[in-house]
């Protein structure tokens, strides 16, 4: 799919950001509606889809009782402490995360039930662990 994405949507690139989308738009629907594949039995994505029953409601409130605070983190990744700011990433902007000292200076940050490094506030790093999500 990618190869056939590049060859008909991207190459050559539009010559602005609206003509490239309208190229990704004439993709999708032909991708979609349109061309049979053959692992849908040569039918079409559409005549196959079915939406889910389940409502996404998005994440709960998130709150960490073990850990010393709850910070949000901000649209553009970062978290602020103690007047510095760190990056952590664009995926967790707006999300709610904990974060606990561990020692003097250096805090763990945690997602829902994941741990995902250590903040050096002299630093203003974080240290990610090794596969936080398993």
């Amino acid at each position: 799919m990618h190869l056939t994405l590049k060859k008909e949507a991207i190459r050559p690139p539009g010559v602005n950001s609206l003509r490239q989308q309208a190229r990704f738009d004439v993709f999708v629907e032909e991708y979609n509606i349109e061309r049979p594949h053959e692992a849908l039995a040569m039918k079409c994505p559409a005549e196959v889809y079915i939406p889910s029953n389940r409502p996404y409601r998005g994440l709960p409130e998130l709150s960490y009782p073990f850990h010393d605070t709850d910070i949000v983190v901000t649209d553009c990744g970062r978290i602020c402490m103690h007047r510095k700011k760190i990056n952590l990433s664009l995926v967790f902007a707006g999300q709610t995360v904990g974060i606990k000292e561990v020692d003097d200076g250096i805090w763990l940050v945690s997602f829902m039930h994941h741990d995902l490094g250590y903040i050096d506030l002299e630093q203003r790093t974080l240290q990610p662990i090794d596969t936080p999500f398993g």
